[in-house]
């Protein structure tokens, strides 16, 4: 087990965030995807340690958008089909959050490995 000198941030979507995927590609009936079904898909940033809730809503105020722009583009490449206002309020009514103070690695075998985040690697998780 490995101590990481980070916080985590798990980023699930809300309701909102289901409707406007679902309008992407109207269906009918059973089709629709569930908040449960999209829940699966949350996502975990490693981010900076924090260790008061001040330091954390300044962080996540500065970074907002790049994360609402990574949990947009998962779903839809194409920027013209994401909503128009990309803001503070946009962030919040699409995005739950959940703060860890601590994060651990617990794989004794693999390294850490650090790769940049781009289109392609966000396509090749989709498609996993």
């Amino acid at each position: 087990m490995k101590l990481l000198n980070r916080s985590a941030l798990s980023v699930r979507p809300t309701r909102h965030f289901v409707e406007w995927i679902n309008a992407l590609e109207p269906t009918v009936g059973d089709d629709d995807l569930t908040l449960a079904d999209v829940e699966r898909e949350s996502t975990v940033y490693l981010i900076p340690e924090m260790d008061t809730p001040e330091a954390l809503e300044a962080f996540v105020r500065e970074r907002y958008l790049e994360i609402l722009e990574t949990e947009l583009r998962a779903w839809e490449e194409d920027e013209r089909q994401w909503p128009e206002a990309l803001d503070w309020a946009l962030f919040q009514r699409f995005l739950q959050l959940e703060h860890s103070y601590l994060a651990i690695d617990l794989d004794d075998e693999a390294a850490l490995e650090i790769s940049e985040v781009d289109d392609a690697l966000l396509l090749e998780t989709d498609q996993d």
